[in-house]
């Protein structure tokens, strides 16, 4: 029954990291895992204990820093597979671009574009810069 509860424990803690993405609640659960294997194999209730804060101890000064270092990019290290990839490209307007919105064509695909300055107009054929995306929209600047 108490690896059930384990188990439980371990299940709240990963759902509640999906909303901090901090890696700390991550490894609590895999701690609670661990203490659900230990209590699934019949021991007592002080030794899962043990397991838990063991095991989460281990992850959080082992595993959470690595972890972290692979989900961030350290800084002015540009993303070569990523968005920032695309900032400083060229791109070609397709459909008008204002401050509320157009088409550009960037490396073949067509994206939603949005002028840097609200008061910018880029017709048809003009050949812009992109200066960032935000979401899935790329902003734009004369070239």
């Amino acid at each position: 029954m108490s690896a059930i509860i384990w188990l439980l424990v371990a299940l709240v803690l990963g759902i509640a990291e999906l909303f901090s993405l901090s890696f700390v609640l991550l490894m609590l659960s895999g701690g609670a895992i661990a203490a659900a294997v230990a209590a699934a194999v019949g021991a007592p209730v002080l030794v899962q204990g043990g397991v838990f804060v063991v095991v989460s101890l281990f992850a959080l000064w082992g595993v959470r820093p690595y972890a972290k270092r692979l989900r961030e990019s350290p800084e002015g290290e540009t993303d070569s597979l990523g968005l920032r990839s695309i900032e400083g490209s060229p791109a070609v307007v397709v459909q008008r671009v204002d401050n509320r919105g157009g088409l550009i064509k960037l490396d073949g695909v067509e994206w939603t574009a949005r002028a840097l300055e609200g008061d910018q107009v880029f017709e048809p054929g003009e050949d812009v810069n992109v200066i960032e995306i935000r979401g899935a929209t790329a902003i734009v600047w004369r070239q």
